[in-house]
């Protein structure tokens, strides 16, 4: 059966400045937190660093070409503070905002549109030195860093996410230390949590301003948080899990405040806020971004992450589900995402929604010049079908941005985990089409899954 989708539905890839770009002491950019990170012996796998990742900023103008070579027709990518505003504020790096302008110029004249992000995790160092995102002034050089950008490439950027991912920028880099800055404080994570989405929203009115025409919006990664039994104890473990996934982000971004019972759960550690914050980080935007990779199930705990008082599945347990698993050992189910799409929507009622990331890390190999990534297709083959199902139900899905353009830095994970529909060899800088490359270019083409 033929699933077709509409006329004007946006077909893309994505990507974030400091998993490709490389050149990271060129042209006037300073180090960001990832640079500081991933510098740090043991925080990285094999003490991968971006210093040269996928070398973007020299390639650039290939990169398009392939983009183009392969039917993309909207390519999400972020852009690096420290190379806008190397200290995080004061002095602008003309040649940092020249190199965005190049590659603007280069994608639309390929005729590609570009979906700028303000934000994918690289705060200039110099920030963090000061407090980072737990610090108040970090929301204002982030409003001016964005009226810069806003200003610079509003006459052709026309879609603008301020956020990647708060949950990954509070929780996972400041309570579970997985990623930059490194901290392990709750306290201080809902403390981040609240700058950034109060800073998202200072930030949406300051680009409209700067770029007439604007669409603004943020991208939060979802998780479809479902309990392992059926079990009361366990409905109320998925309860609390989502709201610290899910609803800690979706509640104050559509205005309504933090979520009361995640406020009476951790008490003391709810973050300091002052009168006007929650209007800001609820302001109306015109879109939301979607990132989803995977379910999570969830068990009633009295010791795996105490404050929650939830333990999620192990890979062995989702195994042991009959789940298979990326490489990242992430249960694959493509109803989570139809699920998510159709709770967001249902709930919250955003105008329109892009999945701004969904993919899947394999164990790709090259084998005679060719590298056959057949779990790669049928993952974006059943979340394809899936958020086509979510739109039957009239979810407003606008588009789908596969994560990733190439294989990259993946943060924590080094170089050791492969997302890209293009193969990448860090030896020689060599780009190779995989095979889910092609499926995807003939997906566009048809606009539709056989």
């Amino acid at each position: 059966m033929t699933t077709q989708f509409p006329s004007d539905f946006l077909w893309g890839t994505a990507t974030a400045s400091y998993q490709i770009e490389g050149a990271v002491t060129e042209d006037g950019r300073k180090p960001s937190i990832w640079d500081t990170f991933s510098h740090t012996p043991g925080k990285t796998h094999n003490g991968d660093t971006g210093d040269v990742a996928d070398d973007h900023y020299h390639r650039w103008h290939d990169d398009i070409a392939l983009m183009h070579s392969l039917g993309l027709q909207a390519y999400r990518f972020s852009i690096a503070w420290p190379r806008i505003l190397p200290d995080g504020t004061g002095a602008i790096n003309a040649r940092g905002l020249d190199f965005y302008d190049r590659l603007v110029d280069g994608l639309l004249a390929a005729g590609i549109r570009p979906f700028a992000t303000l934000y994918h995790w690289d705060l200039p160092q110099t920030l963090q030195d000061a407090g980072g995102w737990a610090n108040r002034a970090t929301m204002d050089a982030f409003v001016h860093y964005a009226d810069i950008v806003a200003r610079r490439l509003g006459d052709r950027v026309h879609d603008w996410i301020t956020h990647n991912e708060p949950w990954c920028i509070s929780f996972l880099s400041h309570m579970l230390g997985h990623h930059a800055p490194g901290a392990t404080d709750a306290a201080l994570a809902f403390q981040v949590a609240h700058h950034v989405l109060t800073s998202h929203g200072l930030a949406v009115p300051v680009i409209r301003a700067a770029a007439p025409g604007a669409q603004v919006g943020i991208t939060l990664n979802l998780f479809a948080s479902r309990p392992e039994s059926d079990s009361e104890a366990d409905a109320a473990a998925a309860r609390r899990h989502d709201g610290y996934l899910n609803r800690w982000f979706l509640d104050p971004v559509f205005g309504r405040g933090y979520p009361n019972d995640i406020l009476d759960l951790i008490g003391p550690l709810a973050p300091t806020m002052e009168p006007g914050d929650l209007q800001a980080a609820g302001v109306p935007t015109d879109f939301l971004g979607i990132n989803y990779y995977n379910p999570t199930y969830v068990r009633a705990s009295d010791s795996a992450q105490g404050l929650f008082k939830t333990s999620e599945l192990t890979p062995q347990d989702y195994q042991a589900r009959g789940f298979q698993l990326t490489e990242m050992g992430w249960p694959i189910d493509p109803t989570g995402l139809r699920d998510v799409l159709l709770r967001v929507h249902l709930a919250y009622g955003p105008r329109a929604i892009y999945i701004t990331e969904n993919g899947i890390a394999t164990p790709d190999t090259v084998v005679s010049g060719r590298v056959d990534d057949p779990g790669r297709i049928a993952y974006i083959d059943g979340h394809l079908r899936a958020t086509a199902d979510a739109m039957r139900l009239g979810v407003p899905v606008r588009g789908y941005f596969l994560w990733s353009l190439m294989d990259n830095f993946e943060w924590a994970w080094g170089y050791s985990k492969r997302f890209g529909a293009v193969y990448v060899d860090y030896a020689t800088q060599q780009r190779i089409a995989k095979a889910s490359a092609h499926w995807y270019k003939g997906v566009i083409t048809a606009n539709s899954l056989d």
